[in-house]
């Protein structure tokens, strides 16, 4: 579809930097939407790739399994909660979402309780571009807005306020509580993103309504779903932003980061016994044609244990500091509605909507490229980001944000 800027051209792509066909060079914040947390042509993930070429790029994952994902589904139960068992590999994560949701209707359907077929979900969220992933997007404020009519009607409840350290608000607890007694049984799950909701706006919330979300879950036999595609593989200072509440969910989306942005490759990971009860008289009625991908299977085990094996908490805490030093003085700008940061996510907010364009503009001219919208300019840099490309890239953000 035609823009109002004009398309780059990357020419080749380098630790953070991306080189463009006129040779000019810039740095990227946005780590590619958030998936090249290692930066870019990393030779470990490289060599991966080239040795999983020399044995096969793809087999059909019906019937037949390989060394790979064997390898990936050992590493990733490593690292998520012992109650997470079972693994579904998919190919992007708005499927991963739509794969929770099927898991949970199906769940309901096989326990002859089909009615229980809506989700409930807090407002501000985003979940995907697929169609039900869509459903359990803001209908008012997200980008999805205009295929409302056609969507499954979901239940929405009222926000977290702004700030891991924020108060928990009784009135939410409250309209939660309401929700889950009175509509209960018509409710396969909740689903949300924990602590950081991102395409949604940017948000962050106390960890603390996971907490209510999961014994709320628990209470009236509703599943709970995890959406950690954009904040897993320790964006936020967490490897998963569950781990701020210590709760597990009883299903875990995961995806981008997974493969440290060289595939699309996702999965949708649930316990044994919503695994157990779908299962019962047939399989997931879903099959992904590149279902579990060797070549990046291969790529997403090698990006995990180059991530576990690394230092990877310091230079997120390393980006976080730097971060707050650079942009929170920002916030008592009277055009500037609020300045967040948690671990290696910046967000400026405006007051009104910006001239993305424009400010992508700005920050291009200024050696950096981010992708603003509505009413934010953010980051969230590869984790190898040096402190010399901070600088730059803190620079651009507020030269930019300067109207």
């Amino acid at each position: 579809m035609p823009g109002k800027n004009p398309n780059l051209l990357v020419e080749s792509a380098q630790g953070c930097v991306l080189r463009l066909e006129d040779g000019t060079e810039l740095i990227d914040g946005m780590a590619s939407w958030w998936t090249a947390i290692h930066g870019y042509n990393h030779p470990v993930l490289n060599l991966a790739a080239k040795e999983q070429l020399e044995k096969m790029a793809h087999v059909m994952f019906g019937g037949l399994t390989h060394q790979p994902a064997i390898e990936l589904g050992e590493t990733l139960l490593k690292i998520l909660p012992k109650s997470l068992e079972q693994i579904f590999f998919c190919d992007s994560g708005s499927i991963a979402v739509e794969v929770a949701m099927k898991m949970a209707l199906q769940y309901w359907h096989n326990r002859n309780q089909a009615q229980k077929r809506k989700f409930i979900t807090f407002r501000n969220g985003y979940h995907g571009d697929t169609l039900h992933a869509m459903s359990v997007c803001d209908p008012v404020g997200g980008m999805h807005k205009m295929f409302n009519a056609i969507l499954p009607e979901q239940i929405f409840v009222k926000s977290p306020p702004l700030g891991v350290e924020s108060l928990v608000e009784d009135s939410l607890i409250n309209e939660l509580e309401d929700c889950f007694k009175n509509r209960a049984g018509e409710v396969a799950a909740f689903i949300c993103e924990p602590v950081v909701q991102g395409a949604g706006g940017m948000r962050f919330y106390s960890p603390e309504y996971l907490k209510v979300a999961k014994e709320l879950c628990e209470k009236h036999q509703v599943l709970l779903i995890f959406d950690e595609i954009a904040t897993g593989f320790g964006r936020t200072g967490k490897l998963f932003a569950y781990e701020f509440a210590n709760v597990a969910p009883d299903i875990i989306c995961i995806g981008k980061a997974l493969t440290g942005g060289y595939l699309s490759l996702a999965a949708s990971i649930c316990t044994r016994e919503v695994s157990s009860v779908v299962s019962k008289d047939s399989c997931l009625m879903h099959g992904p044609t590149f279902m579990a991908n060797p070549l990046a299977c291969a790529i997403a085990n090698a990006s995990t244990n180059l991530l576990l094996n690394s230092n990877w908490q310091e230079n997120v805490q390393r980006i976080e500091k730097h971060l707050k030093a650079s942009l929170l003085g920002l916030k008592s700008r009277p055009d500037i509605k609020d300045v967040r940061v948690l671990g290696a996510i910046g967000v400026i907010e405006f007051k009104e909507n910006i001239d993305a364009y424009s400010l992508q503009t700005k920050v291009v001219k200024n050696g950096v490229w981010l992708r603003p919208f509505r009413n934010l300019l953010y980051t969230m840099p590869p984790y190898i980001i040096t402190d010399k490309q901070l600088e730059t890239l803190c620079q651009a953000m507020t030269d930019a944000s300067t109207q």
